[in-house]
């Protein structure tokens, strides 16, 4: 685990390409998560949820799927500064993001062509690497 600090980005340095079976996805979190790494990983097909209330045969969260990760940099606006990782090229599907290794902090739905959003709940949490 090596830590990496990156310092804030200049106004209209992120670049994303989007696709018809590709997207990008923001992950907006607190100033506190600032170069931390966070891991997201796809959903893999065919797999039964834990969860008790799902128990069918669609997409699963699991800790088998490879997982990426990006680093929380702060992002310069016009109105402010926000804190985000930012992920592009991801395959249109379901993710997990994670807090830690074992861990989900969220599920999101990548849509090609579009940039999702998702918002890190819980200050003072820190992920798996930082």
């Amino acid at each position: 685990m090596s830590e990496h600090r990156y310092g804030p980005t200049s106004v209209g340095t992120v670049l994303l390409d989007l696709g018809a079976e590709t997207g990008a996805l923001v992950l907006y979190t607190p100033e506190d998560l600032a170069g931390a790494e966070i891991e997201i990983s796809p959903d893999i097909q065919g797999a039964v949820r834990t969860h008790a209330a799902v128990r069918t045969h669609a997409a699963v969260r699991t800790h088998a799927a490879v997982r990426t990760h990006a680093a929380v940099r702060a992002r310069p606006a016009p109105n402010g500064t926000r804190y985000a990782a930012v992920y592009e090229g991801l395959a249109a599907g379901g993710y997990t993001i994670w807090r830690d290794h074992d861990t989900p902090a969220g599920h999101i739905t990548i849509t090609g062509g579009q940039i999702t959003s998702f918002h890190w709940c819980g200050q003072g949490t820190l992920p798996l690497t930082r």
